[in-house]
């Protein structure tokens, strides 16, 4: 007999008793014969490939998967399954049109996977000729298109398999105060206002309808909560935007950008996943106050390549946008010439003179000492803004864009008396600026005739005669 302490696993295997193990040796068991699964158990455990051609039957409604599979993709077995079940297919890129893929998998199937997939995952977008594994999605029956997405990439949207940090493909139907509503396999999720865009959106309603990949950030199903970010997925995007920009950028270079944030001193511009700075003193060849009376957020336009710094934590990077526009002062100085006369409106009065505005952008300066003939006090007193004034023009430097002007050259100068003073009739006022005394005798006075006559008799004492 076996010691109680024996396991099962020390036991020895017999069909027999133990009385009649010392008698007789066990002889072997027939094998059993194979079991026939019954029809109900082989509905209980479906094949791998039933599952799968259930699963995309599902995803490609009325559409068989024969129908969108030429003879020669089958024939050459293009078709290859996933660790997660899913098809995937070889498909050669024929076009990059905006933000959309074409793929050819055939002559009669094709198909259309997002460009931000390629970003994403490689940096780059594909060369049109190349080939790539892609993860059939669905079918849109609408298009006749095959919507793909590469492995690893953008997933099906299936509220089972949904997990934080997926990309997958949201539609917005709605919005509230706090942001998008968004729907995922027929379940509601959410987009904060600050998650649609890496920058500030001033009306988000305009994504309605728009279908468009987004990352999981939060995600609790007992309380059917999601959250989806767009941001993080472009941000993605721009990463790999501003490694190929960079690589190619160089001072000099005219390139096209758009006008991402306005501030006082000047405009960011966004040069393809980075910023440059448009100063305010390269926006325009006037002279501006505040850049946003000349740009607009959303504006593209074409600037010079100013300077590069990639010494300190981020790349810094100056921009002009006057550089590649005609600078209307050098045009206007080819026709004005020294000496000659022309007509101005005062632009700026300050203490040393007046700026007169020539021509749009072209300005020239009267000194205070060439605004009047007479000593000038100040120029506020002399000129008002916006004041048309005649001037001549004394000199130009072409090469500091500065011109002299004069008003005071318009007119003459008043005469002269023969000690160096302007002629003024006299009184109090002029004796005390030094100016001429009137000493005409004043025979006619009759104050005069009558101090003569005291003064001239002959009872006078002294020695006037």
């Amino acid at each position: 007999m076996h010691d109680q302490n024996d396991t099962p696993a020390e036991r020895p295997e017999t069909p027999q008793s133990e009385q009649g193990a010392q008698m007789e040796s066990p002889k072997p068991a027939p094998s059993p014969a194979p079991e026939t699964p019954s029809p109900v158990q082989e509905k209980a455990k479906p094949s791998i490939e039933q599952s799968l051609d259930d699963e995309i039957a599902a995803a490609l409604g009325d559409m068989s998967l024969d129908q969108i599979m030429d003879e020669e993709d089958r024939a050459k077995s293009t078709v290859q399954i996933t660790s997660d079940g899913r098809r995937t297919r070889n498909g050669m890129i024929v076009a990059i049109q905006d933000k959309d893929v074409m793929i050819e998998f055939g002559p009669k199937s094709q198909g259309i996977c997002p460009a931000q997939q390629f970003m994403a995952l490689n940096d780059a977008l594909p060369e049109v000729g190349s080939k790539h594994d892609f993860v059939v999605e669905r079918f849109d029956p609408f298009d006749g298109l095959l919507v793909v997405s590469l492995p690893g990439a953008v997933q099906k949207a299936d509220w089972g398999t949904l997990e934080v940090g997926q990309i997958i493909e949201a539609r917005c139907v709605g919005v509230n105060r706090g942001g998008l509503e968004m729907e995922v396999d027929k379940h509601k999720g959410f987009m904060p206002a600050g998650q649609v865009e890496i920058r500030h959106v001033d009306d988000i309603s305009t994504f309605i309808g728009e279908k468009f990949s987004c990352k999981i950030i939060e995600l609790k199903k007992a309380k059917n909560r999601l959250v989806l970010s767009r941001k993080a997925v472009l941000m993605v995007e721009r990463e790999g935007q501003k490694k190929a920009t960079l690589e190619e950028l160089a001072v000099g270079q005219v390139k096209t950008v758009t006008i991402t944030s306005i501030q006082p001193y000047g405009a960011f511009a966004d040069l393809g996943g980075v910023d440059g700075l448009i100063h305010i003193s390269d926006i325009s060849h006037e002279r501006i106050k505040n850049p946003g009376d000349v740009l607009k957020v959303g504006e593209t336009m074409q600037v010079e390549v100013l300077k590069i710094d990639t010494s300190g934590d981020q790349v810094k990077i100056g921009l002009g946008r006057k550089q590649v526009m005609s600078d209307p002062t050098a045009e206007v100085l080819q026709e004005l010439t020294e000496g000659s006369e022309t007509t101005g409106r005062v632009k700026k009065i300050m203490d040393f003179g007046a700026f007169i505005e020539l021509a749009p952008g072209v300005e020239g300066l009267v000194h205070i000492s060439q605004v009047s003939h007479e000593r000038v006090e100040s120029v506020a007193h002399a000129l008002k803004k916006d004041e048309i004034v005649q001037v001549k023009i004394l000199s130009i430097d072409p090469g500091r864009n500065r011109i002299s002007l004069s008003i005071k050259a318009m007119t003459e100068a008043p005469a002269r008396s023969s000690d160096g003073n302007s002629g003024r009739s006299g009184g109090k006022r002029g004796r005390g600026r030094g100016e001429a005394i009137d000493m005409t005798p004043r025979e006619d006075d009759p104050a005069m005739r009558k101090l003569k006559a005291r003064f001239s008799s002959n009872d006078l004492k002294g020695g006037l005669g």
